[in-house]
């Protein structure tokens, strides 16, 4: 069950004009399942992505890549769940093309101009004929049917919004997300698509994507593996009565960056909220280091440690299994004398051991509860950094044994 999330409302998703969403059921993995989305853009629109780094990484990333590159304005993606179409080798290539090229044919387009993703099974040929078979059979949806066509292992779809006024104009941003395992992105999520109506040049939404991804998709895990498939896409529509945002220097940039981050925080916590078998969503904040990426070093040590997690499942206060994972989280000259170890508000450590004035009740107490910060404070700078995580469960391994029955 996932941990304080709701399914998405309708009602609260607003549309993002020169969006269109349409969604079907191609019969991939589960009859009858809506497991095909295709979202149509207008002409005007800029889009920027960031993929996994996975060196296995599947086909349709590949070609994403490559369209992305090629310098066209993207016109349609199309993504499949079912089917992951990773370690397929040239004709998980091909399939992929094959795909792109029937709805670059159904909507007067150039091959390029289509965004392919996947996700599911890795190792498994996808069955390009199915989608292609379903193209035509498509309905129209909104975000949250289309949330719902992209789930995989997840219980609940995931959806967000914020509208943001913008030099007095309105700028509306919605956007989905899935995942729920094999969750440790090093770019991005596991599969996102986040639309805003605002109008931004493409050299700074391809900025603007990698800054937003680094402080949420790339700031949560579940389970320490980093997927194949990893893809998360900013659209940019330009529908908007704002003005072009053209400089990271104006006050709109910013603006338009912390909404956008809003929504993008919101669905990478959605991910972990969900994440499979989770019983609790943990953040972990570390301070006071000399950088970012060492703090964010340490946080992971935390947030990815199996034992660390299962003592978050037994709601053990077995608080010295947090201490090893930041002993071994590769900070060489890191000195345990000035380190700080808090659950919640609760001084576990300090000056290299337990508080003198902790008590086990306390430990215990935050323990029990189903969302926890676990806080450390290095005492090494001024560099701080932030990862969300759940709990290892017995349903974690259920779910993953069962996944391909």
């Amino acid at each position: 069950m996932a941990v304080n999330l709701n399914p998405p409302q309708a009602n609260l998703l607003p549309a993002i004009a020169g969006v269109e969403l349409l969604v079907g059921s191609a019969g991939i993995k589960t009859p009858g399942r809506k497991d095909v989305l295709v979202v149509r853009l207008d002409k005007g629109n800029t889009v920027a992505g960031v993929f996994t780094r996975n060196r296995f990484c599947a086909a349709p990333v590949r070609l994403c890549q490559a369209h992305l590159a090629a310098g066209v304005q993207i016109r349609a993606l199309v993504v499949n769940t079912g089917n992951a179409n990773a370690g397929t080798g040239v004709d998980g290539h091909n399939r992929a093309v094959s795909v792109c090229q029937a709805v670059a044919d159904q909507n007067q387009l150039q091959l390029e101009q289509v965004l392919p993703f996947s996700t599911g099974v890795i190792l498994e040929p996808l069955p390009a004929d199915k989608i292609i078979a379903a193209l035509p059979a498509l309905h129209q949806a909104d975000w949250a049917e289309a949330a719902q066509a992209i789930m995989t292992t997840d219980t609940l779809a995931k959806a967000a919004s914020r509208s943001v006024a913008i030099d007095g104009k309105a700028v509306t941003i919605t956007g989905i997300a899935k995942g729920s395992g094999m969750i440790h992105p090093n770019m991005a999520t596991m599969l996102g698509f986040v639309a805003t109506d605002a109008s931004i040049t493409r050299p700074l939404l391809n900025q603007l994507v990698k800054e937003v991804a680094d402080q949420s998709f790339n700031s949560i895990t579940v389970d320490g593996d980093t997927s194949t498939n990893d893809s998360f896409i900013l659209i940019s529509t330009g529908k908007s009565e704002a003005a072009l945002i053209d400089s990271a220097v104006q006050p709109a940039y910013q603006q338009l960056k912390q909404a956008l981050l809003e929504v993008a925080i919101e669905l990478a916590q959605a991910i972990v909220r969900d994440g499979e078998g989770a019983t609790k969503f943990i953040t972990v904040e570390v301070n006071g280091g000399r950088s970012v990426a060492e703090c964010k070093d340490v946080a992971y040590a935390i947030a990815r440690s199996p034992l660390v997690k299962t003592a978050f499942f037994a709601s053990d206060p077995n608080l010295g299994r947090l201490l090893a994972a930041i002993g071994y989280a590769g900070v060489a000259d890191l000195d345990v004398d000035r380190l700080s170890l808090y659950l919640d508000d609760v001084l576990v450590a300090c000056d290299g051991g337990r508080n003198p004035a902790y008590k086990e009740e306390q430990g215990q107490a935050v323990m029990n509860q189903s969302e926890i910060t676990v806080r450390v404070e290095l005492g090494r700078g001024a560099a701080s950094a932030k990862v969300w995580t759940c709990d290892f469960s017995y349903e974690y391994v259920r779910i993953n044994a069962d996944y391909r029955s």
